[in-house]
């Protein structure tokens, strides 16, 4: 176990790729993932769980067939499982997503991000 806190900025700046959630930190089975994003994702779902998403900076859509939700610094929603969405962002914006640990960020293990973890 590591006494030493997580920076979450040194953590961003150590990669540019978008879309690509890294691991940061694990508990109970779950992620906690950091990730750039910037432009529109892919309409997905995930039929066993739900999706929390955290924004730090910048703006987050998500867009979902019955509305969208758009998040601001310090706002967070979480995307029921089984609703299908397609998160966006109009600039680069800085997250921290909470999924069951392989979870597949397309809903789809077969067009799914490896998470790498930093």
């Amino acid at each position: 176990m590591s006494a030493q806190a997580i920076n979450l900025a040194e953590k961003l700046s150590g990669f540019n790729d978008l879309w690509s959630p890294k691991i940061v930190a694990a508990f109970n089975g779950h992620d906690v993932m950091v990730v750039k994003v910037n432009g529109e994702f892919n309409w997905h779902s995930h039929p066993d769980t739900d999706d929390l998403f955290l924004v730090l900076s910048g703006r987050l859509t998500i867009q979902m067939r019955d509305g969208d939700v758009v998040l601001g610094p310090g706002e967070m929603y979480v995307v029921p499982k089984g609703v299908e969405h397609c998160p966006r962002a109009d600039e680069e914006t800085h997250l921290i997503i909470i999924e069951p640990a392989g979870t597949p960020n397309t809903g789809d293990p077969e067009t799914a991000v490896v998470k790498t973890k930093i």
